[in-house]
């Protein structure tokens, strides 16, 4: 379909073709997923200089109490929306009174201000800073002066276009003695939202003595500018209520079939990407037919505040509109005042004030974040907001759980959906994930005694979600540098080995003095320690830096280490193996293919390595399939994973979180989703599926270990990266305690080694008699400098 021969072409459409047609396309954009964005609204004033003739809204001062809502009546409104789950403020107010009534300019100068927009800035910002609701602004016709001033405070704005006839704003039209609904002057009001990057929600009203060419010609006209500036996020599709005391009153509303038809419309001129909104309170009882349109989107519906501008129609209540949108095949889902692909493209899109305050409520796909659960925090909310809204089960999501239960290889898009699933989807996933363990790996509970060694937290790289690494720009995080010697890390050795250890994990960062001899070394003093412990150690990363600093490949380098007493590597350094991300998160390390190229030289030399993912940051659900794809892919190559270890990013001290730039971890469904989509996607290729006690406390593993885990890792003894990020749960999880949390899931139980044997009778017997480490002591790094 061209765009000049849209209007011919629609018009020879039968209406069920029509309707067909928009509907397919809407699934191609969104799936079977229905947003609304639950918010609050602000009617911060009822003045404005236009008389639409069909406005209930609009007042004279004569007809209010005041001309504007206070401060602290703003404040009230949204305080209230954010005890019910509110995400955005809805500012609602008429265009610019002050240049029609005086009343209104007195009241702005008695408030402090010089300009309606003015005060709409600061009570945004108001709203922000004490609720952190976020401001959707409704001003109506703004300048370039306008939206610069608006910005910083408003993730997005609106203005509906309603019309561009000309004739409406004649005598006699519902437009007239209104300079503001002219359309050249709203075009040019949304064309300057354009050139202000201000995601932009727009739309036409229908009904109001249009014709079916003029809609047309409207919604070209807001598909222009979206063309030249791909700033409009949504269209609203919005029919004529006549409503009692306006001059409009007795005109009848538009035909249903004239709303359906503009939808339709609407979809296929803008395709299958955009958000096309439909008021649910304007069309009570008639959902349905609306979804079958080929609308994905109900636009903000309150659990608060009436539709000030519709108040003859009340709010749906919530589960009755998930109902009814679960009736027609698709599921409520709730969304931001700011579309997720805005969100994406930030950099674009937002002002950089606004990151952490969108972030903060944002989930990896961009939708609402409907806990507030983090990652490390001993907080045992792992609930959802809200109401459960879908009780069944998509048959999308059935098929693809099915392929992957079959061992199928699931391609990008396919792992996507699976990380989309909600509600009852996020249960079926969950479900056929733990019957798929079962099956692969058994009903025991498997862990290994360990203790991890930390030997540096100094580091001379920067990756922007680490808060171990200690140097000169981290003097504001917890810690002081500190540099373990060859005689304390044998002391650690010994004293696990003592405490029953079966493995030591070695790890650290890149100090500024290490060099490939310093890892064979440390292996060497391991070995030398306790001659049958495991060493299981080194990242990517170090093994990188290790074979560059003795000038010798890789591979070579891994044959030297496991002279030295190697036996694994730790899959870390992994993070996202997806580079559009790690130059986000550590621009200066290793990439995906050099991570991938350790993993393969590892593997062809006898090797065996851990695989991890840290997610929770920056990334998103693309990044997450683009990174179990790179693990599925190479063990098919090599076979050489022992296990999957999902790690959910630690917020709390990571620069990239207190820069603003980074959401506070994944939300509990997204955890419990990496598990089970891990086990799935990598069936039957990886079959252990690692759950962390660190970073999830008892409670979070436990539901992992039903969606997908088989696996809780190790005892650890001590711990030191996330708790330097901030996590809580403690650096020793004994025995003991391991089994009092496996014994209360009535499943099995199981002490392994490294490569998932049986771990040695002896060791299990010292691990269950340990008393308490000794207190450990980390030299710090100034002193070694000293003594040197």
């Amino acid at each position: 379909m061209t765009r000049t021969g849209i209007p011919q072409q629609i018009g020879r459409m039968p209406m069920r073709a029509l309707l067909d047609t928009a509907a397919g396309l809407r699934d191609q954009g969104w799936g079977h997923h229905v947003s609304y964005s639950r918010k609050v609204f602000i009617p911060l004033t009822e003045l404005c200089r236009d008389v639409c003739h069909y406005c209930t809204y609009a007042k004279t001062p004569k007809r209010i109490e005041q001309p504007y809502l206070s401060p602290e009546q703003v404040l009230q409104i949204a305080r209230e929306g954010q005890l019910q789950g509110c995400k955005e403020a809805l500012f609602t107010l008429g265009d610019k009174p002050e240049l029609r009534y005086k009343a209104a300019r007195d009241a702005l100068s008695e408030l402090g201000y010089t300009s309606t927009v003015e005060y709409l800035a600061a009570m945004a910002q108001l709203v922000l800073d004490e609720t952190g609701l976020l401001p959707h602004l409704n001003p109506g016709v703004l300048d370039p002066d306008d939206y610069r001033i608006l910005r910083p405070v408003a993730p997005s704005m609106g203005i509906m276009l309603e019309s561009s006839a000309a004739r409406l704003c004649e005598r006699g039209g519902p437009h007239f003695g209104s300079p503001d609904k002219a359309p050249e002057v709203r075009i040019r009001a949304i064309e300057n939202a354009g050139k202000a990057s201000i995601p932009l929600t727009t739309g036409i009203l229908i009904g109001i003595g249009e014709t079916r060419e003029e809609r047309l010609e409207s919604l070209l006209a807001i598909e222009a500018q979206h063309q030249l500036y791909g700033h409009i996020q949504e269209i609203i599709i919005q029919n004529f209520v006549p409503k009692p005391g306006t001059l409009m009153h007795a005109e009848p509303e538009p035909a249903f079939d004239e709303l359906r038809w503009t939808i339709a419309v609407a979809r296929l001129i803008f395709g299958p990407q955009m958000s096309i909104q439909v008021p649910p309170n304007l069309n009570a009882g008639r959902l349905p037919e609306l979804l079958a349109a080929g609308i994905n989107d109900w636009g903000g519906v309150s659990p608060v505040t009436p539709d000030h501008v519709n108040p003859e129609s009340p709010w749906p209540e919530l589960q009755r509109l998930a109902d009814e949108t679960a009736a027609a095949g698709h599921q409520l889902t709730e969304r931001l005042t700011i579309y997720p692909n805005f969100i994406a493209g930030r950099q674009k899109w937002l002002d950089k004030s606004l990151y952490k305050p969108v972030l903060a409520h944002a989930d990896a796909s961009g939708l609402a974040r409907n806990d507030h659960w983090s990652a490390g925090a001993t907080n045992d909310d792992c609930t959802t907001a809200g109401a459960r809204f879908s009780q069944q089960v998509s048959a999308g999501v059935r098929n693809l759980t099915a392929k992957a239960c079959a061992g199928e290889r699931l391609d990008e898009n396919e792992i996507v959906g699976l990380f989309s699933a909600r509600d009852a989807d996020l249960e079926h996933v969950c479900s056929m994930a733990d019957e798929l363990r079962s099956i692969v790996s058994g009903d025991d509970i498997t862990y290994t005694v360990n203790r991890n060694i930390n030997y540096t937290n100094m580091c001379t790289y920067r990756c922007t979600f680490c808060a171990f690494s200690r140097g000169k720009a981290h003097k504001d995080l917890r810690g002081e540098p500190y540099l373990l010697d060859m005689p304390e890390i044998a002391r650690r050795t010994r004293e696990a080995w003592e405490r029953g250890a079966t493995e030591v994990c070695l790890q650290g960062g890149i100090h500024p003095s290490f060099t490939g001899d310093t890892y064979l070394e440390i292996c060497a003093t391991v070995k030398a320690a306790a001659p049958d412990i495991h060493v299981h150690a080194f990242s990517a990363l170090e093994i990188t830096h290790g074979a560059a600093t003795l000038g010798i490949s890789v591979g070579k380098f891994l044959q030297r280490l496991q002279q030295a007493g190697l036996g694994t590597l730790p899959g870390t350094a992994a993070e996202i193996l997806d580079d559009e991300v790690r130059a986000i998160l550590c621009a200066d390390k290793v990439n995906t293919e050099q991570w991938l190229t350790v993993m393969r030289a590892a593997h062809e030399n006898g090797i065996r390595t851990t695989s991890t993912i840290m997610f929770g940051h920056v990334e998103t659900p693309v990044s997450w399939a683009r990174h179990l794809l790179a693990l599925r892919d190479l063990q098919a190559e090599t076979g050489g994973f022992t296990e999957f270890v999902p790690l959910p990013f630690v917020h709390m001290e990571a620069p990239v979180y207190r820069r603003g730039e980074a959401r506070r971890g994944p939300t509990y469904r997204e955890v419990l989703l990496m598990h089970a989509v891990g086990r799935l996607v990598l069936n039957p290729l990886i079959t252990n599926i690692q759950t962390s006690w660190v970073k999830l406390g008892v409670s979070g593993v436990r539901d992992c270990l039903s969606a997908g885990a088989n696996d809780l890792g190790g005892t650890l003894m001590n711990e030191s990266i996330s708790r330097a990020a901030g996590a809580s749960f403690g650096q020793e999880l004994p025995p003991s305690a391991m089994d009092e949390l496996i014994d209360g899931m009535n499943r099995g139980r199981r002490i392994r080694n490294t490569l998932y044997g049986d771990a040695n009778a002896a060791q299990v017997e010292r691990a269950y008699a340990a008393g308490p480490l000794a207190p450990l002591h980390n030299r710090p790094a100034r002193d070694l400098k000293a003594a040197s």
